[in-house]
C-alpha cells in the first residue's frame, strides 16, 4: 500500500540519510520541505518518487500545502530553540488541520523524558514539543536512540585525541554509553515512518559500551591501544560544567559538550534493555566496533562533519 511521506527539513544531513533508505520502498512517496530546493541532491530531487515544497519554517501557508495529503511527517529541524520549539508547533498544528494521522519530532537522543526541563538544556525543546503534540489530534512519535556515535570521536566532545591516541573520559569509565551511527538511526527512522502503528515513544539502540570497552574495540579495529586518561570524578564533572557556565553563560560551547557528557553517562537517561530494535528485523543494529570499521582511522575526528546523503 502506498504511503506519503513528509520530510520538513530535508536538505539536512540526517534527513538525507533518512530520504536514502525511505527511497528504496517503492511504496513510498516523499514530500520535501525546505527553504531552498537547489540544495537539494539531484539524486533526491530527480527522483519520481519525490516532490519539493519550498518555505521556511514559519510561513504557515506554505506548510499547510506540503502536509496536505501525508500519511505521516518526519521534522529533520536542527536549530535554536525558537525553530525547534516554534518552528515545530506549526508543523504539528498543520498535521491537524490537514489531518496528517502521525508526527515524528525530532528527537534522536538520548531519553529526555527523565530529564527536568534546565538539566540538559539543549534538550528543553524536545520536551516542551512532546507535550504540545500531546494536547492535539495527531499521534506523536518520539524516537531515542540514545547518543549519536560520529560526534564523539569529533573536537566539540574532547573525548578523542588523536595526536596522542587518547581517550579521555570523565566518571570511573565503567559507565555505558548507548549509540547509535546517524545511518543506523535514519533506517530505524524509516521504518517507523512507514508503519502506521508505531506511536508514542519508540527506543533503538545500535550499542551499548564502557569507554574501556570502547577502547578495546578501537584497538582490534585500529591496531593501536589507546591511552585512557580520567579527567575526573562524574561529581568532578557537573561541577565543572555549572562552574563554566556561570562564568560565562553567553559562552554556549564552552561547556554545552560537558552537559551531554554527564547526562549522557549518569545513568539518568539510558534507555536501557527494553527496545524496540525486533520490531524491525530488517534493520541490523550497528555496534561501535562496527561503526569504527566504517571509518578509517584518520577520519574519525572528521566523521560527523563528514557526513552526507
Amino acid at each position: 500500500m502506498a504511503i506519503t511521506v513528509g520530510i520538513a527539513g530535508i536538505t539536512g544531513k540526517f534527513a538525507k540519510r533518512l530520504v536514502s533508505h525511505l527511497l528504496k520502498r517503492p511504496e513510498v512517496n516523499i514530500r520535501g520541505y525546505c527553504r531552498d530546493p537547489s540544495k537539494v541532491p539531484e539524486a533526491i530531487s530527480s527522483s519520481a518518487q519525490v516532490i519539493l515544497f519550498q518555505g521556511d519554517a514559519f510561513s504557515k501557508d506554505a506548510i499547510n500545502a506540503f502536509a496536505k495529503g501525508c500519511d505521516v511527517i518526519v521534522c529533520c529541524y536542527l536549530g535554536d530553540d525558537k525553530l525547534m520549539v516554534d518552528g515545530q508547533k506549526i508543523l504539528i498544528e498543520a498535521c491537524d488541520g490537514c489531518e496528517v494521522p502521525r508526527y515524528i519530532a525530532s528527537d534522536w537522543a538520548l531519553d529526555y523524558t527523565k530529564l527536568k526541563l534546565g538539566e540538559l538544556f539543549p534538550k528543553d525543546p524536545m520536551i516542551h514539543v512532546k507535550a504540545y503534540v500531546e494536547t492535539k489530534k495527531v499521534q506523536g512519535v518520539h524516537i531515542l536512540i540514545g547518543g549519536f556515535m560520529e560526534p564523539i570521536f569529533s573536537p566539540f566532545f574532547n573525548i578523542y585525541d588523536p595526536q596522542s591516541q587518547t581517550l579521555r573520559f570523565w566518571g570511573s569509565g565503567d559507565e555505558v554509553m548507548e549509540g547509535t551511527t546517524y545511518d543506523n538511526a535514519a533506517e530505524f527512522t524509516a521504518a517507523v515512518a512507514v508503519d502506521p502503528k508505531a506511536t508514542g515513544i519508540v527506543k533503538f539502540l545500535g550499542s551499548r559500551a564502557t569507554i574501556k570497552e570502547i577502547a578495546a574495540s578501537f584497538e582490534k579495529v585500529y591496531g593501536i591501544k589507546p591511552a585512557l586518561e580520567s579527567r575526573g570524578s562524574l561529581k568532578d564533572l557537573y561541577q565543572c560544567m555549572h562552574e563554566k557556565r556561570e562564568k560565562s553563560p553567553a559562552d554556549v560551547y564552552s561547556y554545552m559538550s560537558l552537559f551531554f557528557y554527564y547526562y549522557w553517562v549518569n545513568g539518568q537517561t539510558l534507555l536501557g534493555t527494553d527496545l524496540d530494535n525486533e520490531r524491525y528485523t530488517e534493520v541490523k543494529p550497528v555496534s561501535w566496533e562496527g561503526f569504527m570499521t566504517q571509518w578509517p582511522l584518520e577520519t574519525m575526528p572528521t566523521a560527523y562533519f563528514s557526513l552526507s546523503g
